[in-house]
């Protein structure tokens, strides 16, 4: 696992080893991530130089180090697990992100109250199948974690439908992941 590109490509994040089953990890491919990141790329109404970026289930911190690496201003990355956030922390030191990052214990799914101003692009990449990622969602929207018209990118194993009041932006099948491109409620109107 590594960073595709930006400023840290190439670099080589801290790998799960022989893993832990009990931690639900399954990092995002350098495959699936580059293909994400060019769909943002592609697209004239995400812009990601200076975002302030929320990675909720974060893991090994993946996509919010490369969201970093290609000119995000700050990434938050919250994920509960003791495993995940050492990875989290050892990858952040690799990238030399710790000006820029912040890392929260929190259950994604019950986030409370945002401190601080919300988020522009988020990355949500829970358990597979455990209909954890719309809980989360609904998290970050009801304590102000989002911006208006924020962009949520949305791992799952199946197409993720989007909740009342976001607009589907795009969704796509790699393998066994899915990725669902979201638009949140709030976004300014065209012209």
């Amino acid at each position: 696992m590594r960073i595709v590109a930006g400023r840290n490509r190439g670099l080589p994040l801290a790998g799960l080893g022989p893993g832990d089953p009990s931690a639900h990890l399954r990092p995002t491919s350098d495959r699936v991530r580059e293909s994400l990141f060019n769909l943002l790329a592609a697209r004239d109404d995400v812009v990601l130089e200076g975002a302030r970026v929320l990675d909720l289930f974060a893991g090994t911190g993946a996509l919010g180090l490369e969201a970093l690496s290609r000119g995000a201003a700050e990434a938050v990355f919250v994920d509960d697990g003791a495993t995940a956030r050492a990875l989290l922390r050892e990858n952040i030191g690799r990238a030399k992100a710790q000006g820029q990052t912040r890392v929260f214990r929190r259950d994604a799914t019950a986030l409370g109250e945002v401190r601080g101003a919300p988020f522009g692009l988020v990355f949500l990449d829970p358990p597979y199948a455990q209909e954890l990622g719309a809980r989360a969602l609904a998290s970050a929207e009801a304590g102000g974690w989002l911006s208006p018209g924020a962009t949520i990118v949305w791992e799952e194993s199946a197409p993720q439908p989007p909740p009342p009041g976001f607009a589907l932006l795009d969704a796509r099948r790699y393998g066994d992941t899915h990725l669902t491109i979201l638009r949140a409620p709030g976004a300014p109107a065209p012209g």
